[in-house]
Parts: structure tokens; sequence; C-alpha cells
């Protein structure tokens, strides 16, 4: 049956609606100039991924067009092109912005991006002498033959496909070389020539260097034009294969580097007849092909380095001590008496670090259960997993090896943690396990107490410095029990149902959630105040959509805070008066989920690791949990209540979706990412 038509924006296009928001930021002059570069970097990097997860799936929808459009109400090869159109567009002002504005302001400061055809002769003698000390080693070019299969091309390596030809000659040979950013840095800066600063990019010095590589041809004008292909990233696993996963696993990651061609990114300014030859050449549709500039992986610009001023980058603040928290203390007997709340990264990730080192030497302790999904490339976390393995310590960890993307990192640890004696569950075949939990076991006076640490965000230290995440450190009885019988159940490889205190997916969470919605529902039909305050990083479960529509209609007013998609319409009379959605992006990624719901004047604040999306309400281990300590609450509510008012990188989510800076009546700018970091400073409890 057809899904019932609700007020919905299509989820992919909301997508690039949020990644227009990045490019917002590239495009905004208060931002520091060094700091626009690396948001033109997460929004290329973000469109990538994009086309390596999301167009597969309209893809495979429009091969069954009509099937696709009954079950889930839209057309996907409408989308598709829609999707093209909208690209193409950011695409433009992406480069607008790249070549026309920041490249200008670089000059100001007497930084300059410096091409092949922009060198000096001393500064062209540097860049050769790298090229052949450095550079021409690793370089493979491939000479293309009629007749001859064409290269597999890597999912989003960078190529040139060069063109040798020779005057009063139609005889014309192609090749391709691939940039080795592997092995190299993309940026070289080169030596400063009256206090200018110079950087060449490696594309730059190959393209200077044709000659040194082709010079055995007789051809006259060597040519040389990027190319970025990105390819379909989703995996297909047998799923008989439990007991062979990571070997399965591995396999599927070796078929994602060949996945079917999603988009051809090429340089604009290549003639006609080389794309044409080269898209003869690949298995690619015209919705495909994206026209862009010169450099493509601009991913790579996120390093690009600051060789100015100190205050071309944000300022680097040291992160704060948490109130009454002390690291040259017991973290346990701290926590035996009060719970904490971590607020990442304005706070130190260390106290999570500490919390499982002192775990790991502490006689009393027992055992530690622990579930990870993505980790730091040197991760301390494992390091104090394998310390308590090796003291004795029972250490059962889940690590969810198919967390997208990070499937090669995870399957190397969950070798290294099972080689030092840690017990390793690899997750479940059906589910993936996306909770962020820890629970330590530990014998105090004959008894077992319980420890746990329940957070929105990852056990890894390097997002840890650039999420903004919440991380609760509680002995609270009522999560602890519920926490210790959610591991065993993961453990045994089932789900129990009978969670009173946290809010587990994926049997429990849409209907909890629904329960909490209806409470508030009721109120509002009994005149009594009946409002929630949602924050997430993705709003697309349809039928969560229609109930918060309900709930608003009910007379509940309902204020969200959403980074990323929104598939929900706000404001739209009759259906979603009562409804306002902000989006925040600015220095740090906001990545929490807290949910707050009036409970007739006895607020009830929860804390997840699930956004609103049918995968984790139903197919993911997630695991929300309640807010129980007083101070915890009011310095929750605090800093929600700073995000609501902030009125400088806030956007407004509206149904014409133009992203629309949030202004309010207030003389004062609030911008709440500096304002959270002043309030955690300053209070005083």
């Amino acid at each position: 049956m057809p899904k019932q038509k609700i007020l919905l924006t299509n989820r992919e296009i909301s997508w690039l609606y949020f990644n227009d928001r990045v490019l917002q930021e590239a495009a905004d002059k208060t931002v520091p100039l060094i700091e626009r570069i690396r948001f033109l970097a997460i929004f290329s990097s973000n469109l990538d991924e994009f086309y390596r997860v999301r167009v597969p799936t309209l893809n495979r929808l429009a091969n069954v067009n009509t099937k696709a459009k009954e079950l889930f109400g839209y057309n996907p090869k409408k989308i598709i092109k829609e999707v093209k159109n909208i690209v193409v567009k950011q695409e433009r002002r992406f480069n607008h912005l790249y070549e026309d504005e920041i490249i200008k302001e670089l000059a100001e400061e007497r930084i300059f991006i410096i091409n092949e055809r922009q060198l000096n002769v001393s500064r062209g003698d540097f860049v050769r002498k790298y090229f052949r000390d450095k550079l021409l080693s690793t370089l493979v070019p491939v000479l293309l033959e009629d007749g001859k299969p064409f290269p597999e091309l890597k999912d989003r390596g960078i190529y040139f496909l060069v063109r040798l030809s020779k005057n009063n000659s139609s005889k014309v040979k192609y090749s391709l070389i691939e940039i080795p950013t592997d092995n190299l840095e993309r940026f070289v800066v080169l030596p400063e020539t009256n206090n200018l600063k110079f950087i060449i990019l490696l594309d730059d010095i190959i393209r200077y260097c044709l000659d040194d590589i082709y010079f055995i041809f007789d051809y006259d004008e060597v040519e040389a034009y990027s190319i970025q292909l990105t390819r379909d990233a989703e995996l297909e696993l047998d799923r008989h294969v439990s007991e062979k996963f990571i070997e399965a696993l591995s396999k599927g990651l070796q078929k994602r580097k060949k996945g079917k061609p999603m988009r051809l990114l090429y340089d604009n300014n290549m003639p006609l007849d080389m794309l044409t030859y080269l898209v003869a050449k690949l298995d690619l549709g015209v919705d495909g092909l994206i026209p862009g500039n010169r450099y493509h992986n601009f991913k790579d610009f996120i390093s690009f380095p600051n060789v100015g001023r100190r205050e071309l980058e944000y300022p680097k603040v040291p992160p704060l001590e948490v109130k009454g928290l002390e690291l040259n203390k017991s973290i346990f007997s701290q926590i035996a008496k009060r719970d904490y709340l971590i607020n990442l990264p304005y706070q130190s990730f260390d106290y999570i670090i500490h919390f499982l080192r002192e775990a790991a030497i502490d006689p009393k302790v027992t055992e530690i259960d622990i579930t990870l999904y993505r980790l730091a490339q040197n991760s301390r976390i494992i390091n104090a997993l394998i310390n308590a393995a090796r003291n004795g310590k029972t250490v059962n960890c889940l690590v969810e090896l198919k967390a997208r993307f990070d499937e090669e990192n995870n399957i190397k640890w969950t070798k290294r943690l099972e080689e030092e004696g840690v017990n390793v569950n690899y997750g479940l075949l059906d589910y993936k396990v996306h909770s962020k939990i820890c629970l330590i076991t530990r014998k105090e006076k004959g008894k077992v107490v319980h420890y746990a640490n329940l957070a929105t965000g990852n056990f890894n230290e390097k997002t840890a410095s650039l999420y903004c995440d919440h991380s609760l450190f509680t002995t609270h009885e009522e999560i602890t029990s519920e926490l210790k019988k959610l591991f065993r159940g993961l453990e045994k490889k089932v789900f129990y149902k009978d969670y009173n205190c946290l809010i587990v997916s994926p049997l429990q969470t849409r209907e909890k959630i629904y329960s909490l919605i209806d409470h508030e529902i009721k109120n509002a039909k009994a005149g009594k105040p009946a409002y929630m305050v949602l924050k997430m990083n993705s709003l697309a479960d349809e039928e969560m959509i229609a109930k918060l529509y309900e709930a608003g209609q009910a007379g509940v007013q309902i204020k969200m805070i959403i980074r990323g998609m929104c598939c929900l319409v706000p404001g739209v009379p009759g259906v979603s008066d009562n409804i306002e959605v902000v989006s925040i992006i600015d220095k740090y990624l906001e990545h929490a989920r807290v949910w707050i719901f009036a409970n007739g004047g006895e607020e009830k604040i929860y804390l997840s690791s699930a956004d609103f999306m049918t995968r984790n309400l139903d197919h993911r281990v997630e695991v929300g949990f309640p807010i129980l300590d007083p101070r915890i609450q009011k310095e929750l509510r605090d800093i929600i209540n700073i995000q609501l008012k902030d009125n400088t990188k806030a956007r407004e989510i509206n149904s014409l979706n133009n992203n629309k800076y949030r202004k309010t009546n207030s003389k004062v700018d609030y911008r709440a990412q500096i304002d959270i970091y002043t309030y955690l400073k300053y209070k005083n409890y």
C-alpha cells in the first residue's frame, strides 16, 4: 500500500540544503579566512559521501521507478535531476568563492596559491627539484590504447587525463596519471620572497613537470585536466556469514573500491573532445557528469597550511575543567557522590580517558563493558581497554564493524583487541550498534557497584575536540541495572524489551517517544502547558514527522534544533504553525541529541545516541537515557536555551528552504558556541 501523503521535504534535497549551509560558512566574511577554506573542504567531503551513498540508492530506486513512486511517494528519476541541478549551482558558487574571493583575500594577506604558469625561474627550479626528488618515483602514467580495457579508476582518487598532440598532425595519444595524495602532502610551501608566502598544489607541480614524464614521446603539446570519479560505496553482504563476518566485510570493502561510477567531476576547461573520449570509456549516465574546477578532492584543503597571521584561524581555546570533578583524584569516588556531565568539546575528553584508565588498574574493578562505533586512529580508549585486560579484568568490547567508512579501522582494532585478550563481540548482523555506552563493575565492601558512562557521541578523542556532544557519568541504579541487562542481551544477540528507565532501539524507542508526545498532546488539550524542545542531527522518519504535526496541531509548542536533514516543513498554516526549526552551523559540529518534554511542569530531559530517522528508531541499537540529577537538568536546559537564542549562526528551516539567518528582536548578538563556552567557564554549581 502507498504511504499516506504528508507534507515532506525529500530527504536528499533536504540534505543538499544542509550542505548549502556549510557553503554559507565559507562565504561568511566574518569567518577567519583559513577556516573558510576548511568549510569549502567540508562541503566537498560531504558531497563526496552523498554521491557514494545517497545517489546510488536513488539510482536503484529509479530502476523500479513506478514501484518507488507508490512506496515512497516521490519520483526517483525526477529527484536525481533535481539533485544534479542543485549540485551544479552549488559547484558554481563553490568555484566563485574559491577563485574570485578566497584566492584574492589570501593575496591581500600576502599569501599566494600559485599554479604552474605563475612560477618564476627560482621557484620553478625549486619545484622541479622537488618533483625529481620526491614525486617522480611515485607516479605511474598509464597509456590509453584503443582496443585495451580502460583502467579502473579508484573511488575519489584524483587523476589527470593527459593528451599528447603534435602540430600539423591529427595524431593524438591519451594517458592517465594518478596524483599520489595518499603518499605526499597536497600542499608544498615554496621559499618566501620579500615577506610574500607561496603555496603550490601537488597537482600543479605535476603539470609543470609533464615534460619530465613524457619526454620520450614525439609530441609538441602536453595538456592535463583533472578528473575524479565517485563510486557507489554501499556494501552488500551475505546475510548468512556471521561466523566469518570479518572476512565477508573485508571482501565487501574491496568491492566498494570498484563500485558502480556515480559521479564524474571534471575540470570545466577540459576540451569537449577529451570529455567525449572519457565519457565513452566510463559506464556513467549524463546525470553523473558534474563540471568543476581544476582541483578535485577538495577535502584535502581541510589541512591547508596557515603560513600567515594567527588571526586567519579560529583561536584555539583550552578545554574547560568540569566543576567539582578533579582529574588528580579517583574518578569513581567522585562519581559515587553525584552525577557529572561532560560537555564536549568545551570540556575535556580526558575525563572519559581517566575513567577507563583508572578502571584498568583499580584492584576493585572486575569487569568493563563498552560499545565502540568510531575510534580515533591512535586510540587511547583502546590502549586503556588493553591495559585492563592485561591487568586481569574481564573486558567485553562490542566493536561495530559496519560503521560506514570506518570498517577497515574497526577491523584493525578488533584484531588488536583480540590479540590482547579482550572479549570482542562483532555486533549484530542485521542491526548496527550505534549506542555509546560503558559500564564498569566494581566490588566494594562485598557489594557489586556499577559506574556508567553514557553519551551522545563516540568514544573518539579526535572527534571529541570538534563535535558538540554530552557525556554522562552516573551510578543511578535505575540506569546501571538496565545497562547491565542491555550488555548481556548484546552478548547473547537478543533484544530485551522491558526497560523502564532507558529508551532502547530497535524495540522501544518509537513507542516510548510516541507516548511522551501523546502526554504533551493530552496536556495541550486540557489547557495545560505543553511543549517539546528536540535537538538532533537529522529528522527524516515520516511516521515521527506525522506525530509531530499531530502534536503541533493539538497546540503543543515545538522547538527543534536540527543540524542536518529535516524533512518536516515548519511554519505551514494549519499543518505546522506551532513548530519552529533552526540549524546551527559554526566552528564545531553540533552532534548532540537532546529531548525535553514539558511533562506538566516537571520537565523530562533525555540524551540519546539516536536521531529521528527510521534506521535509528527501528534498525539500530540506540540508547536514550534520562537526566535525573537536578543540577545537570538545569545545566542542559541552560545550554539548550543559549542555542535557541542564537541569532548569529542559526538558520531558519522553512518551507522556502532558503537557509535564512535567524534574526531576533534582540539588540545583542548571541552566538551559541561562544556563549556556551563562557557559560561553562563561569557557572558556579
